[in-house]
Order: C-alpha cells, then structure tokens, then sequence
C-alpha cells in the first residue's frame, strides 16, 4: 500500500502566496493546492479568514507588508476575554460530574451564574479535561453514581495456620468497589470456589448498604460459564443471585483489565494498605483475619483521597448511597442446581 505524503507545514510567505494567486490570478483552490503543494483544507481555510476580516483584493493594504502583522490579524482569537478570572474548583466539579443527570453544561452554567464575566464553555471544557489528566495517568471512565458495583480477586494471598496440624492454607481476598465514590469492600475466604464467591458479592452488597444497577466482575470459572461480552452464560447460582438483587452482571472480557479498571486499582490499594500491613502477622482462624481487615478497611474508605480531598465514605454519603436500589427483605440464599440421570 502506497504510503501518504504528510503535508508540510505552513508560514507567512505561504499565506501571502495563497492571497496573490487567489485574487490577483484568480487561480481555484485546487490549482493553488498543487501549485503550493498544500492541502485544499489549508488553503480554503486561508482565504476564508481573509475574508473575515476584510482581506478580499490584491495587492495587500498598506500596513500588512510586515509579516506579524498579516500573522495577528488572520489568527487573531475570536470573542472578548474573559474579565473575571476566576476558575472553578476542579476537584468539586469532578465529584459532581458523577451525579446523575450532571453534565458539563450545567456545571458551566452555575459556574457563570457565580462569575457573569468569567471562562467560556469552550475552555471549561479543555481546562476540566487537562485537570483530569494530570489527575489520572490515563483515561478514567465517570461512572454514574448507583451505576456500577465492580468486584474480583486480589493476586496477594494470605497465610492461614491450621492451629491443629500446622498446615499452611493461603487465604483468597475478595475486593468490591463502587464506581462512583470509589468506597472499598475487603473480606478473606478460603477459596475462589463458587459458594465464597457469590458470599463475597452478598457481604460486599450488604455492606454498601445498597445495590448498584450492574456488577461487573471477573469472568470467574467458577461464576461464569461463558466470558462472551454482550450474551455471557452465567452459572444458575451466580444468575439467581443477581434475579434476588435485581442487577445485571456484565462479567469482562480475557486479558481486558480496563473493562473493571476501578476494582483493579482498588485491588492495588489494598494491597498496599491493608495487606501489607497484615505481612508480619499469623493468623490461625478466618474470622481473625476478616477482623483485622475490617479495622484497616475503616481506616482505608475514612482516609482522604489525595486528588480529591475528600474521603471514599464522604463521597458515599454525598453522592452515591442514595442512587443505591435499596436490599431485599431477606439475604440471598445459596444454592446448587446440577444435572443429574434416572438410573
């Protein structure tokens, strides 16, 4: 396949030549494109500025033979500038944007309601993005508050001691989070196995004292029959669970991590905070371990987030448990169904 030329870029002798061929020869904008070896988007874009601000003949008016000058006047920005400086609290317009509802529309509009002679729609906008990108390395998706509850396995285990024969078990940690205020769930299990992990979606539910609209996850063997994107096959159990909670589970794609980049990130958190904390302790018993875990969770969700200045159960409160569904009347029961021939 041929390779496309990239065109060159342009200078100030190339928008006079634009200027003389257009209205001294008279040339089309296809001929001044080959002639000056431009693209056509260049050049029409030229000789349209000029006639925005008056520039329709040639030879040129007195006073445009320097080159800044004939520069300045054909890129001059457009509008007034802005006479209230004054910008907007980023990290608050970042936490409202999750609302539902919120859009960056609105948040500009109560902005100018407070600063009449304040940025235009078109900076907000640009501004808003560059905070969220030296916020966040890369593209972080606005969950909707009540949107999303993302849940998986953290790849650090933990030491179990059987207290009995001294044998090691290594205990599986189950991470929830929700999208929206970023609040963390944490508990210990012994295996990956479907039983403990359909309790971890029910513990992590309770806690968060609500259901979000979907739960997504990882495509769990032990959950998932089928990891398809649009139609997965779950498990009968994993399934029932989510009929007596009424959500949706949207199980990810192999080897995608950004499809749950939320839990992922929280998974690094824990790690860090909370189980590395746990590194020099033994523990004989489950319930132990989940009760140190519970004192570390509290501190984690209590603690300010750096960016946000604000802590993941402040959040909560503000913005997300009342976009929760609220619990069913009674926990989900768990239960097998499985295949079986009459003899």
């Amino acid at each position: 396949m041929p390779r496309r030329k990239q065109a060159r870029r342009t200078n100030v002798k190339d928008m006079r030549s634009i200027l003389r061929l257009t209205y001294d020869q008279g040339l089309s904008v296809r001929t001044v494109s080959e002639r000056l070896k431009l693209s056509k988007t260049t050049v029409s874009t030229y000789v349209l500025r000029a006639r925005e601000v008056g520039l329709s003949s040639w030879p040129l008016p007195p006073g445009y033979d320097d080159d800044a000058a004939l520069e300045q006047l054909l890129f001059r920005r457009v509008g007034r500038p802005p006479q209230d400086l004054s910008e907007p609290d980023w990290p608050v317009v970042a936490r409202e944007i999750k609302r539902k509802g919120v859009t960056l529309t609105l948040l500009w509009q109560e902005y100018r309601a407070g600063h009449p002679n304040g940025y235009g729609y078109t900076w907000f906008c640009d501004r808003f993005a560059a905070f969220q990108k030296c916020t966040h390395a890369s593209f972080r998706n606005r969950h909707e508050a009540g949107a999303v509850m993302q849940t998986d396995y953290a790849g650090h285990t933990v030491p179990l001691i059987d207290p009995s024969t001294g044998e090691i078990h290594q205990a599986q940690i189950f991470v929830a989070v929700l999208g929206a205020s970023s609040l963390t769930f944490v508990m210990a299990s012994l295996s990956q196995k479907l039983p403990d992990w359909i309790e971890g979606q029910v513990q992590a539910l309770g806690y968060f004292g609500g259901v979000a609209r979907a739960i997504v996850c990882d495509n769990l063997k032990a959950g998932v029959a089928k990891a398809l994107w649009f139609e997965p096959t779950l498990n009968q159990t994993f399934a029932a669970m989510a009929d007596h909670y009424d959500t949706t589970i949207l199980p990810t794609r192999s080897r995608r991590p950004r499809d749950k980049g939320k839990v992922e990130g929280a998974v690094l958190i824990v790690e860090r905070w909370i189980l590395a904390r746990l590194r020099n302790r033994r523990f004989f018993t489950l319930a132990d371990l989940n009760a140190a875990i519970a004192v570390l969770l509290e501190d984690l969700n209590d603690r300010p987030m750096r960016h946000v200045g604000r802590s993941r159960r402040a959040l909560f409160e503000e913005i997300e448990r009342s976009a929760l569904a609220p619990l069913p009347a009674a926990r989900f029961e768990y239960a097998e169904w499985k295949r079986a021939k009459v003899h």
